[in-house]
């Protein structure tokens, strides 16, 4: 079965960076979706940031500019870059991948909390 793993969560203070990396157990490229979502505590989990298997990537508007996806396929992984982070970012992110076939995969999450 496949499993999403995500690591680089933390505290970090208002203005500074993050990169968070989901680690893929099958081939990156038999996915045609890999992306992150979040949820703070008290709100809806929502969509920040996704890649497909032909490199094009979307951006939720908060974090357009600031954030950046980007995958090694050597390494099957996917990266979320965290720059000029605000205590609005605070949350669980998970790693969510959809493969060629359709099926659906979650990862367990790392907590990012931004504060002073």
């Amino acid at each position: 079965q496949v499993q999403l793993v995500e690591s680089g969560g933390g505290l970090v203070q208002p203005g500074g960076s993050l990169r968070l990396s989901c680690a893929v157990s099958g081939i990156i490229l038999h996915f045609n979706t890999i992306a992150w979502y979040r949820q703070a505590p008290g709100k809806q989990r929502e969509f920040v940031a996704s890649i497909n298997r032909n490199e094009w990537k979307n951006y939720t508007d908060s974090v357009k500019g600031r954030f950046t996806v980007s995958r090694d396929i050597r390494k099957n992984t996917v990266y979320l870059q965290m720059n000029s982070l605000k205590p609005e970012d605070s949350g669980l992110y998970n790693c969510y991948a959809r493969s060629r076939w359709e099926n659906e995969y979650w990862g367990q999450g790392t907590q990012v909390t931004v504060s002073s």
